[in-house]
């Protein structure tokens, strides 16, 4: 039947709302999974207007039931973790990757708009920030997306007397309980890698994974006897100097595919105030990079790779802002604006979980068109006056949009 494809694409949500414990009401429920269909139906910019000509209500219903309270009763982290189960291999090594996003907005009186950095423009740039929280599976090179949140404005922080950073650790401290039961790794980026942010996320039970800038003060750690002189015994044994690595105080590493060479070692971080797992990449060129892990337990080669890793939420902002209409809320309440967001990501990760279970190689381009495609066939059967040949139906759509394997 055409309506086959949507149908999986709606059972994969219902599941996933069903194990995320949400409380919702029938008729919320059912607008919630017409919510998520649509933001893989439109195929143009995804608001309101175009909701009520694709969907079965009116403009303000989307308007109203975005904004409402029930709303805020979906748990995304839960609801994006069951997903998460059938897409990731959850019994390798995962990580939480954090990282901001800049949302181009015009106007003024928009929740939380300012100036935030754009990482595509290179500078600061008016409009809204969020902050996202990803699952990466660090050896698979496959992300899904958990939870995002509004930055607030300069001004907004100043009055709750925050800092960036502050705001940063409290998103992960509000999602820790469901976070821990999953892994105690958090990947960023070398913005992160501050004395704050590290003893901050430190207090909630995770570990950072992240880099530290090429001139980095760190320290080879003493691991020798005792002088058994007085005072305080040797903990340190000399700066280290990039130009002339001592190599009897690393081990050097092997991993295929990576150009130039990397070594690993325990080494102490005089910013940090604490030991932390080093891994120094020496490249073709003569240049290094230096990457680091607070949980010492890993393994050089986990750290470079889960680092390496992290980059994979970039591609979720791609996609979401290519694909599901991230940036395409012309609302103006805070509540509308997290609901939408949240939506445009959890659409994108019920498409991955259905590409992967359909044999599809992942391209987010081919999947919406398969699905709008579909979501328009079925528009036309259904206005339909006469009753069709449903098997033949069925057959056809399968094959012109590509739903049915081909035999080899």
């Amino acid at each position: 039947m055409t309506s086959e494809p949507l149908d999986q694409y709606t059972e994969i949500c219902r599941d996933a709302i069903k194990s995320s414990s949400a409380k919702l009401g029938k008729t919320f429920e059912n607008l919630l999974l017409e919510i998520l269909l649509l933001y893989m139906a439109i195929q143009r910019k995804i608001n309101f207007t175009q909701m009520e000509r694709y969907g079965t209500h009116c403009e303000q219903t989307y308007r109203t039931n975005f904004n409402r309270s029930r709303a805020k009763c979906i748990n995304w982290v839960k609801f994006n973790l069951s997903l998460s189960r059938r897409y990731l291999n959850m019994d390798g090594l995962l990580a939480i990757a954090i990282d901001p996003s800049y949302i181009s907005k015009s106007g003024k009186k928009t929740p939380h708009v300012g100036t935030f950095w754009s990482g595509c423009a290179g500078s600061m740039k008016h409009g809204l920030e969020i902050n996202g929280l990803a699952l990466v599976d660090v050896y698979a090179n496959n992300c899904m997306m958990l939870r995002v949140h509004q930055t607030p404005s300069t001004g907004e922080l100043k009055l709750r007397s925050m800092t960036l950073v502050q705001h940063y650790i409290a998103v992960i401290k509000r999602y820790r309980k469901e976070l821990l039961k999953v892994t105690d790794i958090v990947a960023a980026d070398a913005f992160f890698s501050i004395r704050p942010f590290v003893n901050g996320i430190k207090e909630q039970g995770f570990h950072l994974v992240s880099r530290f800038r090429d001139t980095a003060s760190l320290y080879y750690v003493y691991t020798g006897p005792r002088s058994n002189k007085p005072g305080r015994p040797k903990t340190l044994n000399g700066k280290i100097n990039y130009k002339k690595l001592d190599l009897t105080h690393m081990a050097k590493m092997h991993i295929e595919g990576l150009e130039g060479t990397a070594y690993t070692l325990i080494a102490y971080s005089k910013a940090l105030k604490q030991k932390v797992r080093l891994v120094i990449w020496v490249m073709p060129n003569g240049k290094h990079k230096l990457f680091f892990s607070t949980k010492t337990s890993m393994s050089g080669e986990e750290v470079l790779r889960t680092y390496r890793s992290r980059f994979q939420i970039e591609f979720c902002f791609r996609d979401a802002k290519q694909y599901t209409g991230l940036a395409h809320c012309q609302a103006r309440h805070k509540n509308q604006l997290d609901f939408s967001y949240n939506t445009s990501f959890a659409s994108q990760n019920v498409a991955k979980v259905m590409m992967k279970e359909n044999g599809l190689p992942y391209s987010m381009a081919s999947f919406k068109e398969r699905m709008a495609s579909t979501y328009i066939a079925k528009l036309i059967f259904d206005r339909c006056g006469s009753i069709p040949n449903r098997k033949l139906i069925s057959h056809t759509i399968k094959e012109l949009f590509g739903w049915q394997r081909k035999t080899a």
